[in-house]
C-alpha cells in the first residue's frame, strides 16, 4: 500500500508562511468561520478554517489541497467541525486508474458529445444552464439566493485565485449540456464544480465529465485528479468512491490507497 505525507499548514489562525521553498514566502491569515448548517449531513453543524486570496501560485495551492483544503470562488477552506471528521479529501492516482464496466459504458454512451477545453468565461448560455441545474437537480429556488443570481454565479464559479480551466460539453446540434470547472497545476487537476442539463440524466454526465477529466490528466502527464470531499454517510457523495483505485487523506496527514479491489 503506497502512501504520501501531506504538507500541512500550521493549525492556527495566525499569519504564517506556507510553502517556504518559493521565494518570497506567501503570507496568509487563516480564520475560523462561524458554525452553519452542514450541507452534507442533516442536523449537523459545520465550520471551516479559511482564508481569502486574490492569487495563489499553482504549486502553493496544490500544497493546500494536499493538506485537505478546497476552494469556492476566492474562498479557500478546510472543514474543522467539532466532533466530526466525515469530510475526507479524495483523489485518484491517474496512472493506476482503471475504468469499471459501467464507466466504460458511460464513455461509449457519450462518444457523440463535443468537448472543448478553455478559460472559464461566464455568459448568458452558461448561466441559463446553471439556473436550470440548481433549480431542477438540487431543488434550489431563486429566493434562496440573497444576492444577485448572476453575480453569485460568477463569484462562485468564475472568480478564481488559481489557474482554472473549463470543460464544455455539447451535443451534435451544438447545444450546451454540461460545464465542468477545474483547477490546474503541474501536479493535479481538481474538480471544482460540474453543472449539466437535468433533461440529459440518461447520459450520466457527472460520471462522464470525471472520466473525461481523468483522461485529460493522462494526456497532460498530471499525476492526481482531486474529487474534493467524500462523505461516507452522504449518499450524494457515493459516486466519488467509484473511481478506483483512489486515495484518501488520513488524519495523520498521509494519503493512503483505498478501493484497489
Amino acid at each position: 500500500m503506497s502512501s504520501n505525507r501531506a504538507t500541512h499548514p500550521p493549525d492556527h489562525p495566525a499569519t504564517f508562511s506556507c510553502y517556504p521553498a518559493i521565494p518570497p514566502p506567501i503570507r496568509l491569515s487563516l480564520v475560523n468561520t462561524g458554525e452553519h448548517a452542514c450541507p452534507y449531513l442533516p442536523g449537523r453543524m459545520s465550520s471551516n478554517r479559511a482564508f481569502w486570496a486574490e492569487q495563489i501560485p499553482p504549486e502553493v495551492y496544490h500544497a493546500f489541497m494536499d493538506a485537505g483544503f478546497r476552494r469556492s470562488g476566492k474562498f479557500v477552506y478546510q472543514p474543522v467541525c467539532r466532533g466530526c471528521r466525515q469530510c475526507i479529501s479524495i483523489r485518484v492516482p491517474v496512472k493506476e486508474f482503471r475504468a469499471s464496466k459501467s464507466q466504460r459504458r458511460c464513455l461509449r454512451r457519450n462518444d457523440d458529445l463535443r468537448v472543448a477545453i478553455g478559460p472559464p468565461e461566464p455568459d448568458a448560455e452558461r448561466f441559463a444552464l446553471y439556473q436550470k441545474y440548481v433549480t431542477q437537480w438540487h431543488g434550489k429556488k431563486p429566493a434562496d439566493d440573497p444576492e444577485d443570481p448572476y453575480e453569485s454565479f460568477c463569484s462562485f464559479l468564475y472568480e478564481s485565485p488559481v489557474d482554472t480551466v473549463e470543460y464544455q460539453y455539447r451535443d451534435q446540434g451544438g447545444r450546451l449540456i454540461g460545464v465542468g470547472i477545474c483547477d490546474l497545476s503541474p501536479q493535479s487537476l481538481s474538480s471544482v464544480y460540474f453543472y449539466h442539463d437535468p433533461d440529459e440524466s440518461h447520459r450520466s454526465l457527472g460520471t462522464f465529465s470525471a472520466l473525461r477529466e481523468i483522461g485529460d490528466c493522462i494526456d497532460r502527464g498530471i499525476p492526481y485528479y482531486y474529487l474534493g470531499y467524500w462523505v461516507d454517510q452522504c449518499t450524494t457523495m457515493d459516486y466519488k468512491s467509484s473511481y478506483k483505485p483512489h486515495q484518501i487523506l488520513h488524519p495523520d496527514g498521509i494519503w493512503r490507497n483505498r478501493g484497489a479491489d
